[in-house]
């Protein structure tokens, strides 16, 4: 019994004394913990210095760059001191220097059917400078395609209106001309593109513009790729500004037109929509354009004027609404009817001073709907019709 208790005891002091190891000098410390003089050590090794390592883009020798694309040179493990772009004539291409150094990039576009010569000096952390040079071509393009847009620079338009671009031939890389096309809006706005047609896109937002939204278009299309041998002719800006909120809405039941501004109801308007076999189309119009002094004619949709049911008349104030013929304008030869029946070709009739008050409050881009004519279904295709497609279609991206 006394071995016993004496090879416990002996067990447990070597147990003791093996716990409680933290009180040895001799321990080893983990890296980067504080050592027992308070200091942290750190076995990680410095940095080796290094030449610079330049990359250019485009390559050298390389051909058939579009003139679009930028051009950028970067470097690793050092910084860039001097880059200088040149044409075939020595003319110098403009860009910028990063801050740090570390990227230089074209500013400007450059020609079609150019050699160009890039030469690039930057120092490594090894402080040793280094040189770089890259010739290259750019296109030479088969075709080139122009683009016009609405609405155009320094214009105020109403919170339906889509953003519009007009190719001058089909488009067959749509992606392409989606990125080229550089829309920003103060406030921020989500939106997306939607196709008509090949050569036809607009852009519109999620739900209407916000009244005083600021908007910046640039179709950069300059020198980018639209397609195989197709290539953007030039750019177009544009500054646009969102005005009051203006939604007329049309009830051919009633025959009466609602007028708000800013979602407060200013004025209710007795109007004359199409008659049987003419009906109005029921939808969401947007305003595309104002005129003063029009020939409503006929012949525009296919019915010439000197034939039954055609017609040619000047009217004092018009508003399109379609490109199949709608408008909204003064029609004092239907002024007994208005509040009353339908009697028109499809478009909407008013008086005259309700007519020009309309175009006084308002402007391209405000909302126009026609409720209960019993028409057809407006197709959004015809004119600015984009609210017409709810915004999941819209984001589909149409004819892609």
């Amino acid at each position: 019994m006394r071995r016993s208790i004496v090879a416990l005891a002996t067990t447990m002091a070597v147990l003791s004394v093996a716990s409680c190891s933290s009180g040895d000098s001799n321990a080893q410390q983990p890296t980067g913990t504080p050592a027992p003089s308070g200091q942290a050590t750190n076995n990680a090794p410095a940095p080796q210095p290094k030449p610079i390592a330049m990359t250019i883009t485009p390559t050298d020798k390389a051909g058939n760059i579009a003139p679009g694309d930028p051009i950028v040179v970067t470097a690793a493990d050092g910084k860039l001191d001097t880059v200088t772009v040149t044409n075939q004539e020595g003319k110098a291409v403009a860009g910028a220097l990063a801050p740090d150094g570390s990227k230089w990039e074209s500013s400007e576009a450059l020609g079609y059917s150019k050699s160009y010569t890039v030469n690039a000096a930057g120092t490594g952390t090894d402080g040793k400078p280094s040189t770089m040079t890259s010739s290259f071509t750019t296109v030479k393009p088969g075709r080139q395609v122009g683009v016009s847009m609405i609405p155009q620079d320094g214009q105020t338009v109403g919170v339906g209106q889509p953003l519009a671009f007009y190719f001058s031939s089909n488009v067959a890389d749509k992606a392409a001309a989606e990125k080229a096309l550089k829309i920003t809006a103060e406030p921020a706005t989500e939106g997306a593109f939607y196709w008509f047609r090949d050569n036809e896109v607009h852009w519109r937002p999620k739900e209407y513009w916000k009244t005083g939204t600021k908007i910046t278009v640039n179709a950069a299309i300059y020198g980018k790729a639209l397609g195989p041998g197709v290539f953007g002719k030039e750019d177009r800006k544009s500054s646009i500004t969102i005005g009051n909120k203006v939604v007329a809405v049309a009830d051919g039941a009633t025959k009466q037109m609602t007028v708000s501004v800013n979602d407060q109801v200013v004025k209710t308007i007795p109007i004359s929509m199409g008659k049987p076999r003419h009906e109005t189309p029921n939808g969401i119009y947007t305003v595309m354009s104002e005129q003063l002094n029009y020939t409503m004619d006929s012949g525009t949709y296919g019915v010439p004027a000197d034939t039954p049911g055609g017609y040619r008349t000047k009217v004092a104030v018009a508003s399109r609404l379609s490109n199949s013929g709608i408008f909204y304008h003064s029609a004092p030869w239907s002024l007994r009817q208005q509040g009353n029946s339908n009697v028109s070709h499809g478009c909407i009739n008013m008086s005259t001073e309700n007519a020009r008050w309309m175009q006084e409050i308002g402007a391209k881009g405000d909302i126009f709907e026609v409720r209960n004519s019993g028409g057809q279904t407006l197709q959004s295709w015809d004119g600015l019709s984009d609210w017409q497609l709810s915004w999941d279609d819209y984001k589909k991206g149409g004819k892609k």
